[in-house]
């Protein structure tokens, strides 16, 4: 077994290599120089059929065309014979050709020169022969002459006319027909077989009122030869008529017929054979006789008809297989049939085959001692015999070849040497026909040579399959190697594929493959090379293409079309419109990313295409331009079936302009009431025209018609004639009847008064009826014409029924329905008792009282209410807001809950009972405090980074301290990327507002979270990044074209403590305030791919001046157009915004802006320098969202900053605690107020006239120890509100604020009322404190003037 295997082995092993020498076969290129240089034997290009039948009336073209080098010359042999073509005038030979061309144009028979032609092609490498040529006159003889005579057949009898047409070359088409040259109609009963034979499967008398004669077509002369016609005389056994014939059911019994079982008249017997060859079309035929007509039916014995090469002809009498193999053999069977029986033919199917190839011998070019062989195979039934020959003769009688070895159907070649090329011929052949094929060896020696041209530049597409070409020759077939940019390796494997041609391939061009490829070809007698440059190019990419669009017609649609493409390569921008280039008129801009059309119009409806291409590649994106109008105004109005009550109304549809009618507005218009005013009537849908209109009485109507669709309406249509109806009276009484008082001693009764198509007639008016809801009360009317009649002198609040009637001169309306109303409400005499405030945490309180009585209400009881406002801070020169406030609570009931208070604060309240007419009295004025609450962020953090080694913090403190802070909590941490270092904590006294950080780590980022904090807890967290690093911004300002911008970061978040509650706070009394400009801070959200990051412009600048706002940069065009720098600089009602740009001049902007409450607003802003627009009427305190963005494009999702609105009153955040000056001003007044109090006591010891109260008395502790050593308690300082100066006031030396050109007086802020001058002028009130807790901190101006108060303010 082991012995076997290595034998099949070694079989193995010479076949592979016997197919090796038979692929490395060498092929010779087409290009025309380099065939021109080499040998090459003759090769046969064209030839004449085998069988060539040609008109006697023209010239005889024998063909025979041949190449090689040499040119070949060629000659000629007739019937096996040398043929002499000098010899014979009428024979010549085309130039540089072998067609024989035989000249009739002087005389001579072409049947003389019928025969068997072969053509020799020579050169000096051998000799190639074409096939034998058959040639052959074509014939057309005349039909012999007979006598026909008259054929008598019985009535429902078989017949056959026979044709039997002259022998022709090639075989006439037959066809039949009578004597004036019309066609015999053929059926299942009457046909035509293939021998040209007429047959009838049974006669009838119909059949002899024509005769037949048969015709043959003979293609060559073109001529048609008419046999004599037959005549048919039909024997009847019963004389008819059509009649009798028509009323009976079977009409061979009608005519005394027999019916018949089948028979076949062609072909004869139960049984044939048929023999046909392989490749031609196989005809099976059957035709029967049989009274019926039969039917036929095909079958193959064992199996099914072959599929998909059968077909039924001649009324299924005959069947056709085209294309015949050898599985085509065996059996077929065709069964005719009719009512009376069946009868079956069977047909023995025989497939024979002229020779076919297998493998046909192919052209062999070898190098000097290489191998090869000639294979030649062919297959046929019988088998054919193969013959080789050499240059036209026998290979057995040629002279002997050592390197040639002849195997049956192949012949070998080994160490084949120069001088060995020859043309070889195979000749299959048997019974059936021949096959002869040319194949010549060529033994070449040629160094080799490349095809290509020098230096080629290959220019493709990244990402793209690429192929590069080195097409080469040589004799021995040289080795190609691929190499690139001088490198010595072999470019094959990977990403690259070599194939044998001499091409490279890649499957993936990358950018990395760019650069100079080398192509060396090599054999034994030498190397030639050839360079090839590649370069990879970016794909032409549309990033936004054109989308669908429905436009109105007039407007200004934009069809975007945004590029991306490699600035390489020369990029053209086409348009298309219904795939046809797209004229561009007046009307069309395009542009450098779209294109806009001017006032649209239907015609510009349609599909249009961006195509964007380079030299390399394109890209296109479609889109569809649907335009809408409004549709045209329905016409021609008609008003039909007149009636008392209805009309019907009828029109014509305009166009609908491109938007289907979706509805129709039928509108009326009276002339009594409202003349000239047109009103909707009814509506119906798109689809009908016609409407029956139900009518009023005494109306005289006009109508018109309007179409909608999406768009909008149309023009209302011509009005209709007018159609005047009869009156009667009301229908239907007013509605809406109500009686209220206006006063508190009336009550006035309204209502909705009838229309124009409710009156019913003339003199419309309205009988009011009214009385005390008292079944025993007695009723009071009035007449009157308006809707509303007041009754007076009512008592308060009193229930009346009330009707209201319609009339007019036909009558009354049916009676109406009684209506309870109320006389009028006077205000509450009680106010709610016993109110009671429990605190539930610092910003809630819950409230119970005692409910009013109900008989004191006078009226409906609508709510309680709690008036509350702000007193004072329990932070000390903390200015606050008194606004009153109220909380409602509706309904009958006696407690409830108050929100969204200020913690760490003393509040007044008071309860009013609310009826219709307005406030009850006021309950007793209730005092509570809030407790401490958690204080909100501080107001900004800003971020620094001087250097590499340390970042600067620096902050504001809370804007709401809400309690006394004790501090700060500073978290951070690092992180770069998704790695984030461990969480680091400091802790801050409450006057630190600085913080300068160390880094370990110069390359990573930090996270800082910055919360304020009171004894209740930590606040909300400020969170703020360090900048990245100027390497790290991308794109850099170079880079974009951008202004550099300064990095810092200013953001704040300010929350407002709440408490869920069902209640609604109202705002009802405003203390006055004055807006004051204050620095705009700002969150801004870093945007996705088109956003850069958002930096805010800091700026070190004086109290005075105004902080600069919060800025961004954002890209909104890859063609290289920015929108940055936007500012928002607000107040507490409006802000200015600002940007920078670079689009084309002439570009309108959007401004869009959405308050934190979701409402949103836009604002176009013309083109201007700069660019700059005002938002009014702005919320104080409320954040803003803000967009700017062109005007034909739409904003990014995330490319938006934040800014928010200042509060009604600002704080100065200048942090001095901790100067030196300041310290020392403290000491020094602090001195100078002790030496004052001194002198006070000393007066008052000597029984001055000023008494004070000692009780009365703030001493300032000389001792204080925070004064001693100049530091700043926090818990003196006041909240965000308190810090910042009014407005149009300034810092005194002393640290007090003055009022400047202020009209207000002291007193008007605060209960500053008590302080006065006395008898000698002296200014009693800055030397004591009130007692009321209302008093001391109401009025925070009057007691920043006396030295004891300026001490409390900045201790």
């Amino acid at each position: 077994m082991v012995m076997q295997r290595h034998h099949l082995t070694r079989a193995g092993i010479a076949l592979a290599l016997w197919l090796h020498h038979l692929v490395s076969a060498i092929e010779v290129p087409l290009d025309s120089n380099i065939q021109s240089e080499l040998p090459q034997p003759p090769t046969i290009t064209k030839q004449s059929v085998k069988d060539y039948i040609v008109d006697p009336r023209d010239n005889i073209f024998i063909e025979c065309e041949a190449k090689g080098n040499p040119v070949p010359t060629f000659s000629w042999t007739r019937n096996g014979k040398f043929f002499n073509v000098a010899k014979d005038p009428k024979v010549s030979m085309r130039r540089r050709s072998g067609t024989l061309v035989i000249d009739f144009h002087s005389g001579g028979r072409p049947e003389d020169y019928e025969g068997e032609y072969q053509c020799f092609a020579r050169n000096d490498y051998g000799t190639a022969l074409s096939s034998k040529i058959h040639l052959q006159v074509s014939k057309s003889p005349l039909w012999p002459k007979e006598k026909v005579d008259v054929i008598e057949v019985d009535e429902g009898a078989p017949l056959s006319l026979q044709c039997n047409p002259p022998p022709g070359l090639p075989s006439p088409v037959i066809f039949w027909m009578s004597s004036s040259m019309e066609p015999i109609h053929q059926d299942k009963r009457v046909s035509q077989g293939q021998n040209g034979d007429l047959y009838f499967s049974n006669v009838m008398l119909q059949d002899a009122q024509t005769d037949y004669s048969c015709n043959a077509r003979f293609h060559f002369t073109h001529t048609i030869q008419q046999k004599n016609p037959y005549t048919l005389k039909v024997k009847t056994k019963k004389p008819h008529n059509e009649t009798s014939l028509r009323n009976h059911t079977d009409m061979y019994s009608a005519r005394g017929i027999t019916e018949t079982t089948p028979s076949f008249m062609y072909p004869y017997g139960t049984s044939s054979s048929q023999m046909v060859l392989r490749g031609v079309d196989l005809l099976l035929e059957c035709i029967a006789s049989g009274v019926p007509a039969p039917d036929i039916m095909w079958y193959k014995k064992g199996g099914e008809l072959p599929a998909g090469k059968t077909k039924l002809e001649n009324f299924n009498k005959a069947l056709r297989i085209s294309n015949v193999s050898e599985e085509d053999s065996g059996e077929y069977f065709c069964l005719a049939s009719n009512k009376m029986g069946s009868i079956r033919h069977t047909i023995s199917v025989r497939v024979k085959a002229a020779p076919y190839w297998l493998d046909e011998p192919q052209n062999l070019i070898l190098a000097p001692g290489e191998d090869g062989r000639l294979v030649c195979r062919a297959n046929g039934n019988p088998k054919p015999a193969i013959q080789w020959l050499v240059n036209g003769e026998p290979i057995e009688g040629s002279p002997p070849n050592p390197s040639r070895e002849v195997a049956g159907d192949t012949i070998v070649f080994r160490d084949t040497q120069i001088g060995s090329s020859a043309v070889y011929q195979c000749n299959a052949s048997n019974e059936h026909g021949y096959l002869l094929a040319n194949a010549f060896v060529s033994v070449l020696d040629v160094p080799p040579r490349i095809l290509a041209p020098r230096n080629q530049l290959i220019r493709v597409i990244q990402n793209n399959r690429t192929r590069l070409d080195c097409p080469f020759f040589g004799s021995p077939i040289p080795t190609l190697r691929w190499f690139k940019n001088g490198q010595g390796n072999t470019l094959d494997g990977g990403n690259y594929k070599a194939h044998e041609n001499g091409s490279l391939e890649m499957n993936m061009a990358r950018k990395e493959d760019q650069g100079i490829y080398t192509c060396v070809a090599t054999n034994i007698l030498g190397k030639a090379e050839a360079q090839v440059r590649l370069e990879v190019k970016d794909p032409t990419r549309i990033v936004r293409g054109p989308e669908d669009q429905v436009v109105k017609r007039g407007s200004m649609p934009r069809l975007h079309c945004r590029i991306k493409h490699d600035p390489t390569l020369k990029l053209t921008v086409t348009w298309l419109k219904d795939d046809a280039p797209l004229y561009m008129g007046n009307r069309m801009k395009k542009e450098d990313d779209g294109l806009t059309i001017y006032g649209v119009a239907e015609k510009d409806q349609g599909d249009y295409t961006c195509v964007a291409s380079t030299e390399l590649d394109k890209d296109s994106a479609k889109a569809y331009l649907t335009v809408l109008e409004r549709p045209d105004r329905p016409r021609d109005l008609e008003l039909t079936d007149l009636a008392e009550r209805s009309v019907r109304l009828t029109w014509i549809p305009g166009d609908d302009n491109n938007s289907p009618i979706t509805d129709y507005i039928v509108q009326f218009e009276e002339d009594r009431f409202q003349p000239g005013m047109w009103h909707n009537h009814s509506r119906y849908p798109g689809s009908v025209n016609s409407a029956v209109l139900s009518l009023s009485p005494y109306v005289n109507y006009q109508f018109r018609v309007i179409a909608v669709n999406d768009v909008g309406s149309s023009l209302p249509s011509v009005p209709s004639e007018r159609y005047q109806t009869n009156g009667a009276r009301p229908e239907i009484n007013p509605t809406g009847v109500q009686g209220a008082g206006t006063q508190k001693n009336n009550m006035e009764i309204t209502w909705t008064p009838l229309n124009a198509t409710q009156a019913y007639g003339p003199n419309l008016r309205y009988i009011v009826r009214w009385r005390r809801r008292d079944p025993r009360g007695s009723w009071y009317n009035e007449t009157v014409k308006a809707p509303r009649h007041v009754v007076w002198n009512t008592p308060i609040y009193v229930p009346y029924e009330i009707k209201v009637q319609a009339e007019n001169d036909f009558g009354r309306a049916p009676e109406p329905d009684t209506v309870i109303g109320y006389s009028g409400e006077d205000y509450p005499k009680a106010a709610p008792t016993d109110v009671r405030i429990r605190v539930l945490n610092s910003t809630a309180i819950a409230l119970t009282w005692t409910r009013v009585h109900l008989d004191t209400i006078q009226g409906q009881l609508k709510e309680y209410r709690a008036y509350f406002w702000r007193d004072s801070s329990l932070l000390k020169n903390l200015w606050v807001s008194k606004k009153r406030q109220y909380v409602s609570f509706p309904g009958d009931r006696n407690r409830g809950i108050v929100s969204r208070l200020f913690p760490y604060s003393n509040y007044k309240l008071e309860m009013v009972v609310t009826n219709g007419r307005g406030d009850g009295p006021r309950s007793e004025v209730k005092e509570f405090p809030t407790p401490e609450g958690v204080p909100s962020s501080p107001r900004y953090l800003r971020i620094r980074q001087p250097n590499l080694e340390s970042i600067n913090l620096e902050w504001d403190h809370p804007e709401h301290p809400n309690g006394v802070l004790t501090g700060y909590n500073l978290r951070y941490q690092a992180f770069n990327g998704t790695k984030t270092g461990r969480t680091l904590v400091e802790n801050f006294s409450p006057n630190q507002t600085r913080f300068t950080l160390q880094r370990t780590d110069p390359i990573s980022r930090y996270r800082f979270f910055l919360r304020a904090r009171t004894q209740v807890g930590e606040g909300e967290a400020i969170v703020e990044e360090s900048p990245a690093l100027l390497n790290e911004a991308t794109p850099t300002p170079a880079a974009t074209g951008l202004p550099p911008t300064t990095i810092g970061l200013t953001s704040t978040t300010t929350t407002t403590p709440t408490t869920t509650t069902t209640d609604t706070t109202t705002t009802t009394t405003d203390t006055t305030t004055t807006d004051t400009t204050t620095t705009t801070t700002t969150t801004t959200t870093t945007t996705a791919a088109t956003t850069l990051p958002a930096t805010t412009v800091a700026s070190a600048t004086a109290a005075t001046e105004r902080a600069p706002a919060a800025t961004t940069k954002q890209e909104l065009a890859t063609n290289g157009s920015f929108i940055w720098d936007i500012r928002a600089m607000a107040n507490s009602n409006w802000a200015n915004i600002t940007w920078s740009h670079n689009y084309s001049a002439g570009t309108d902007f959007v401004v869009k802006y959405i308050t934190s409450n979701k409402t949103e607003k836009s604002i176009p802003v013309k083109a201007q320098t700069p660019s700059s627009v005002q938002l009014a009427n702005l919320t104080p305190g409320m954040m803003y969202k803000l967009w700017v963005f062109p005007i034909w494009s739409s904003p990014s999702e995330h490319s938006y900053i934040t800014f928010t609105t200042s509060s009604a009153y600002t704080k100065n955040h200048v942090d001095i605690a901790t100067q030196g000056w300041f310290i020392g001003l403290m000491c020094a007044i602090a001195l100078l107020v002790l030496i004052l109090l001194i002198v006070c006591f000393i007066k008052r010891s000597r029984g001055g006239k000023y008494p004070v109260r000692d009780n009365k008395d703030e001493h300032l502790n000389p001792e204080d120890k925070n004064v001693e050593d100049g530091s700043f308690d926090y818990r003196s300082l006041e909240s965000d509100e308190d810090n910042k100066p009014l407005p149009n006031s300034q810092t005194s030396l002393d640290g007090t604020i003055k009022q400047q050109e202020s009209d207000d007086s002291l007193v008007d802020y605060g209960e500053g009322g008590e302080g006065q001058f006395n008898e000698d002028g002296s200014f009693i009130g800055q030397y004591t404190v009130k007692k009321d807790k209302d008093e001391t901190e109401g009025n925070e101006s009057s007691e920043a003037t006396s030295p004891v108060n300026a001490i409390y303010s900045l201790a």
